[in-house]
């Protein structure tokens, strides 16, 4: 599904930001539409390319979870699949990453039959030198619907999100080349799941997302934004700040990448749901269309000045050959997407 007014948009943000530049461009689709997938990018290496993992399909019911993962290799016209993600069941709500040439897929969260739902602590590797998964150190407090990123191409962070019957402010952090975990200074702002944000240079921004409330919503939206500091000789210190929201409603499940100084968010909900789309008040959720930048430098934010395609239910924004790629999630009408839209990106440094 193709969008001039997604086009148009972030042709405009280009204007402002310096970061998103000329038209979209449709990519191959997946190879079936899939929501709240785990999304990631190799740049060099065997494995180079876009990686879609785990997420729910059309059917949007607890056996539409999958397990299934996809690779789109540089320069493919289709996606392949590879063996499915390890465990006897998929899950939902996780974060995948690349780092030094290798996948890493953490947490999310099973649901059963009867809707039970389970954190999980997985961290599942891919090497697609040998092709094969491994297991990785699991995580110490096992959490779904995290906001995650990755700090100098070297340190996976996870800050707050879901542990089996309530929302953490636990910042953790994993060293891949160890296999070893680190307990960050925690979260200072309100703990949420399905939270929007990711790293850019020594930061780390998490917007939105979704809290406990009395009454007889269970969940509201978080109005927040905090800018976390990582201190570059130990990144387990992390000073937290509260920061300007972002323009519009507070975001639940938006689409986030670093690019430079900045990091661009699109997308998301301002009515958080469960995974078939419908929110806790009972009202089905509708995506949001913007695309909008935060400089962590000036601490601003700034708009697109025309709305883009409405998507929400994302884990990442991926960045990958000069491009920040949207992979999947959902539409409008809960409609699960296999759609794939590039834009190339402009100003961002090495590896992130």
């Amino acid at each position: 599904m193709r969008s001039p007014g997604l086009a148009a948009g972030l042709a405009l943000l280009a204007l402002a930001s310096g970061v998103l530049a000329a038209q979209s461009t449709r990519r191959p689709s997946l190879p079936i539409p899939t929501t709240n997938n785990a999304v990631a990018a190799l740049e060099r290496g065997a494995g180079a390319g876009l990686y879609s993992l785990l997420g729910i399909d059309s059917t949007l019911k607890w056996g539409g979870i999958t397990r299934r993962a996809f690779h789109l290799p540089r320069g493919a016209r289709a996606w392949r699949e590879l063996p499915p993600v390890p465990g006897a069941v998929g899950r939902l709500a996780a974060l995948a990453f690349g780092v030094r040439g290798k996948v890493y897929l953490l947490g999310g969260y099973t649901v059963d039959s009867a809707g039970n739902e389970k954190s999980v602590p997985s961290v599942d590797v891919w090497n697609p030198v040998t092709r094969r998964w491994s297991a990785g150190s699991p995580i110490p407090v096992a959490v779904d619907d995290a906001v995650g990123g990755v700090w100098r191409d070297s340190i996976i962070v996870l800050v707050t999100g879901w542990h089996d019957t309530d929302n953490v402010a636990e910042v953790q952090l994993y060293d891949p080349s160890r296999d070893r975990w680190m307990r960050g200074t925690p979260f200072r702002g309100t703990p949420v799941f399905g939270g929007t944000g990711t790293v850019a240079g020594d930061h780390f921004l998490v917007i939105g997302g979704a809290r406990r409330a009395p009454g007889p919503v269970k969940y509201t939206m978080a109005s927040q934004a905090w800018l976390g500091r990582i201190n570059p000789l130990a990144p387990q210190r992390i000073a937290w700040d509260s920061v300007a929201p972002a323009p519009g409603p507070p975001r639940y499940r938006g689409a986030a990448l670093g690019c430079g100084g900045r990091i661009i968010v699109a997308g998301g909900t301002g009515n958080p749901y469960n995974y078939n789309g419908i929110g806790y008040d009972g009202q089905p959720s509708s995506p949001l269309g913007d695309v909008v930048a935060f400089d962590v430098r000036s601490l601003s934010w700034r708009p697109a000045a025309a709305p883009g395609v409405p998507t929400m239910d994302h884990r990442s924004l991926v960045a990958f050959d000069g491009h920040a790629w949207l992979i999947g999630g959902m539409r409008a009408g809960q409609q699960p997407s296999a759609t794939v839209i590039s834009w190339p990106l402009a100003g961002c440094a090495r590896g992130r």
